[in-house]
């Protein structure tokens, strides 16, 4: 971990970010019409008296995360009086401060310790991933884009429109039918010929279903690059037969929520790879950590979101950096939203993503006309 200079945290504050999407976001266990996040600021201030703002994104996604919109502003509302005035010497002790002022809120924890990273990394007039340990400039990622649940004309025609705008790997919603998830999966190979899939079930599905739907594919000879979350978050037992059956590679999402998991998905074997995300894992400093402890547990590694926008994609993409690539790069969901009220981080081109050089994330807020 890279030497840091002391900080002390001057002001904390976190405001509504309800963007609309383009179309609904339909999965196993609920939909969204709009992100239903909270925007989290934290200015920090070094002993010279040098000042810096930075952003973060806490991303509620019901019921994934057992936190909604107003419970977020709520903890950071509640946790402002705790950490304004903190002094941290490191991420490390960041980290530690941060999940004792949010202990009953995982997602807000996250909003504020990318906040808090974004701010650090602009003091220090280092790029986030470089504050997260990375000593290599950042390579292009190239994403796939979300397909939600949906009839299959319907869901097939989106992946037809996305193919146009240069996607070719789509990640398909499943999960409440395997027979009708079977002729959606038909549907869009019918209508892109070059597509390739990733199957995210969302813990919808029991072992049996989930195996069901795979002998399907194979008679298909469908492009499949992993299976993600088949069975329900403490169905280890259903993940691992899976996981020992699948063609492909299965991913822990929902079963993955930190250091905890991580040991019991190695011991039972439920899964070839995790799915880091920032909401869940308490921000990019955690997710960084966690990247490299499952690595080295010999797990493949996804880099995921909640539906965020551009303030939490540009994050994870620098912790993508920090960690020197990954295998998966599930970073689409801002391009489902139907506004951007922010820029800068990245640029992209189709399915490219390339982060933009500057400091901190370098996202900032567009001024509202």
């Amino acid at each position: 971990m890279i030497e840091l200079r002391p900080v002390r945290i001057v002001a904390l504050d976190a405001t509504p970010l309800s963007v609309p999407l383009r179309e609904p976001f339909v999965i196993a266990t609920g939909r969204m019409d709009a992100t239903r996040a909270a925007l989290v600021t934290i200015t920090l201030e070094d002993a010279a008296g040098n000042r810096a703002a930075g952003l973060g994104e806490a991303a509620a996604l019901p019921p994934v995360t057992h936190e909604d919109q107003p419970d977020l502003l709520r903890a950071v509302a509640d946790a402002r009086a705790r950490l304004v005035g903190a002094t941290l010497s490191d991420l490390a002790a960041a980290d530690v401060t941060l999940a004792a002022a949010f202990s009953d809120s995982p997602v807000a924890r996250a909003g504020a310790a990318g906040a808090l990273a974004d701010a650090w990394a602009r003091l220090e007039g280092r790029s986030l991933h470089a504050l997260l340990g990375g000593d290599v400039p950042p390579a292009p990622l190239t994403t796939d884009i979300t397909l939600p649940i949906g009839a299959p004309a319907y869901v097939a025609g989106l992946a037809r429109s996305y193919r146009a705008a240069g996607f070719s790997c789509f990640k398909v919603k499943i999960g409440r039918d395997f027979r009708a998830d079977h002729a959606v999966l038909r549907a869009v190979a019918a209508a892109v010929a070059d597509a390739r899939f990733r199957l995210d079930a969302n813990a919808g599905f029991t072992a049996r279903d989930a195996l069901a739907l795979l002998d399907l594919l194979a008679g298909d000879a469908l492009p499949l690059e992993c299976f993600e979350q088949p069975c329900a978050r403490d169905d280890l037992a259903g993940m691992a037969e899976v996981t020992a059956r699948s063609p492909v590679p299965v991913v822990a999402d929902e079963s993955f929520r930190g250091a905890d998991d991580l040991t019991r998905l190695v011991d039972a074997r439920a899964a070839h790879g995790v799915n880091l995300k920032l909401a869940k894992l308490g921000g990019p400093a955690a997710a960084v950590a966690l990247g490299r402890v499952a690595r080295a547990r010999g797990l493949s590694l996804m880099a995921g979101a909640m539906v965020e926008t551009r303030v939490g994609i540009a994050t994870m993409a620098h912790v993508v950096a920090a960690l020197g690539g990954v295998e998966w790069v599930d970073l689409d969901t801002a391009f489902l939203l139907a506004s951007d009220p922010f820029a800068g981080g990245y640029s992209s081109e189709g399915a490219r993503l390339f982060v933009e050089p500057g400091l901190g994330a370098g996202v900032r807020l567009l001024p509202r006309l």
